[in-house]
């Protein structure tokens, strides 16, 4: 996607404070925190929604959530606790059309 904000980021076209790449992710500091840890984590591949990510490609979920985990860890939250969410569509809060998780913690998160 020639106009996608995190595409661009991949890129290195956008700058971003990186905490983790790989093969097919890439994972970066929120710039507008809603907590102490805040991260987006992306699948290097371009989806506008996970409704558009085909059946056969949902293990990009399950890497994503592996990455997850890692980064929950390394950042000090896998053991008091972390918030995992994804908005998807205008209704649902999905501001940048590439699939994409937060993970959020680092402070008492309400419900």
């Amino acid at each position: 996607m020639n106009d996608c904000l995190f595409c661009k980021i991949i890129k290195g076209e956008i700058p971003s404070d990186k905490v983790y790449e790989d093969e097919n992710i890439y994972a970066f500091k929120d710039i507008n925190p809603k907590a102490p840890v805040h991260l987006l984590i992306i699948p290097k591949k371009h989806y506008a929604t996970l409704n558009d990510l085909p059946d056969e490609e949902m293990g990009i979920i399950a890497e994503i959530h592996c990455v997850m985990k890692k980064l929950a860890v390394k950042f000090g939250v896998a053991e008091s606790g972390y918030r995992v969410l994804a908005n998807i569509n205008k209704e649902g809060g999905q501001v940048v059309y590439h699939v994409h998780y937060h993970l959020i913690g680092g402070r008492q998160l309400r419900a």
